[in-house]
């Protein structure tokens, strides 16, 4: 049966060959990206794929909240209904700034933006829908003070926690909603995946884009997966398995998302 998916970060790396696939398998495809012309060619590379599949695209800057929120009401001005959405987008090197609005980037679009659509797409989702969020066998412990914007990270340091940290919010999420929303569930795609982000973080060409793909195509749409909200899988491992143990904590899991929730009032202020 066809399904409405929104996916994030569409138009490169992982993203997109996830995006091919359920194109490939007749989706109703919500694809979104940062750049308009790279928006443009990935419709037509879709729909060339789909054949009679329906994509749609949304343009939106993760790292600005209100554009995250504009990208949620479009979604939602055009649907009734979303079966699956894949938080995909990520950052790890930049080349600019890395803090924007008094937050370090990688908590801006790896953990916060995520945390930000899922939660107004909420309406949209019913019980047998899905949010799969996108993890990392990268995770340290979340420094809170770095989160609030007070401490400046390396770039490891920043990846490896907004990647626990969107670990984090999931369990939380998945524990608030029980049977009354859809399953939340953190993957690790895999490790060193020839992504863009990979190449500009460690300058090597990476492993096969298409098992990341494979997996995140299985976690939307897999009955495997039905059960599996508030889970973590680990395809380096092919199973799922335990995240980083601060994870498993759920003071821990509350604590951090008081602090996102804290954040987000102060940005709406």
């Amino acid at each position: 049966m066809s399904k409405t998916i929104l996916i994030t970060g569409a138009t490169d790396g992982i993203g997109l060959e996830t995006s091919k696939i359920l194109a490939a398998r007749g989706h109703r495809l919500l694809a979104h990206g940062r750049n308009a012309e790279k928006l443009a060619a990935t419709q037509a590379l879709l729909s060339q794929i789909g054949g009679a599949c329906e994509v749609e695209t949304y343009q939106a800057d993760l790292t600005r909240l209100d554009e995250v929120a504009e990208l949620a009401d479009a979604v939602s001005t055009r649907h009734k209904q979303l079966d699956i959405l894949i938080n995909n987008a990520g950052v790890f090197k930049l080349a600019g700034p890395t803090v924007v609005g008094g937050m370090d980037v990688r908590f801006l679009v790896n953990t916060i933006a995520p945390y930000v659509l899922t939660k107004r797409l909420l309406p949209l989702m019913s019980s047998q829908a899905r949010v799969v969020n996108l993890s990392s066998a990268a995770q340290a412990s979340v420094d809170l003070e770095a989160l609030s914007g007070n401490h400046i990270l390396g770039d490891n340091e920043a990846y490896a926690q907004s990647k626990l940290a969107i670990t984090m919010w999931s369990f939380h999420m998945a524990r608030s909603l029980a049977n009354e929303g859809p399953a939340i569930i953190a993957v690790n795609p895999a490790s060193f995946l020839a992504s863009k982000m990979v190449k500009n973080a460690y300058g090597m060409a990476g492993n096969d884009l298409g098992i990341g793909a494979d997996i995140l195509m299985r976690a939307a749409t897999s009955e495997k997966f039905a059960d599996a909200s508030g889970r973590y899988y680990d395809n380096d491992n092919k199973r799922f398995a335990d995240p980083h143990p601060d994870a498993l904590k759920p003071q821990k899991n509350e604590q951090l998302v008081r602090m996102i929730e804290k954040f987000l009032a102060q940005h709406n202020n």
